[in-house]
């Protein structure tokens, strides 16, 4: 595990799956954790496993919480992992307000965020990563607008990046593309819904996507790539359980 020792993490999304692995995995490897998430008892139950955590409950889409924590902690790493649980049903069973609901949450979280970071801007070093999804490259049919908002949270990743080039920052964002699993919330329902779509069991459906990606898994991937040489890193990354590849 590389030392993060004497740096602040800003994890948002922290209360759940792999948010939460990452939150620990940071606070394992020595750095300040700010776990940022809407579910006070879900943020106190992570904050009693370390003495490097500690919590903010808020609204991640909330348009003045970015400025004031990133204000007032000034981290080093800030991972946005925040987003909507997808109405899994196939496009004609959407309405327009169950199809764009990751536009809504994921897509208006990530823009807040990065649009701070960039206004403040971060302390000189600092690393941003936006976990997005599988989805961003493979589609998903059967969850509305989720694969399409994934998407544009890769595209803004990479205007920020651009954006903090002109702007001479010594900031560097990447975006992680997490495979499915079972051991998260959006990811326990997109199995369900494509194993009834394939007509496969649950488990058989699980069986095929290989090594299953566990929140330690993608924790110790995420402290591996904040503490890696900007220079080495790639735009974005597929996370899997074997761990994270360069994303086509």
């Amino acid at each position: 595990m590389s030392d993060l020792s004497g740096t602040t993490a800003v994890v948002v999304g922290a209360s759940r799956g792999l948010g939460r692995g990452i939150a620990s995995a940071f606070a394992e490897a020595g750095a300040q954790v700010v776990a940022v998430a809407r579910n006070d008892r879900a943020l106190t139950e992570l904050s009693q496993t370390s003495p490097n955590i500690r919590v903010e409950v808020a609204d991640a889409a909330d348009a003045t919480l970015a400025w004031s924590l990133l204000d007032r902690y000034r981290p080093r790493s800030l991972i946005l992992v925040a987003g909507a649980n997808p109405v899994m049903r196939p496009l004609h069973h959407q309405t327009w307000e169950t199809f764009s609901v990751n536009w809504h949450t994921d897509v208006k979280f990530a823009f807040i965020w990065l649009r701070e970071a960039l206004l403040q801007p971060l302390p000189p070093g600092s690393r941003v990563v936006v976990v997005s999804s599988g989805a961003a490259v493979n589609g998903s049919p059967a969850s509305g607008g989720y694969a399409g908002a994934k998407t544009t949270q890769r595209f803004i990743a990479g205007y920020a990046q651009e954006e903090a080039r002109r702007a001479d920052l010594d900031m560097s964002v990447t975006t992680v593309l997490p495979r499915m699993t079972p051991l998260g919330d959006v990811g326990r329902r997109g199995i369900r819904a494509y194993a009834a779509r394939s007509g496969q069991p649950e488990a058989a459906f699980v069986r095929q996507l290989g090594n299953v990606l566990t929140p330690e898994i993608a924790g110790s991937a995420l402290v591996g790539l904040v503490a890696a040489d900007p220079s080495t890193v790639a735009p974005a990354y597929l996370l899997t359980g074997a761990g994270l590849t360069p994303a086509p």
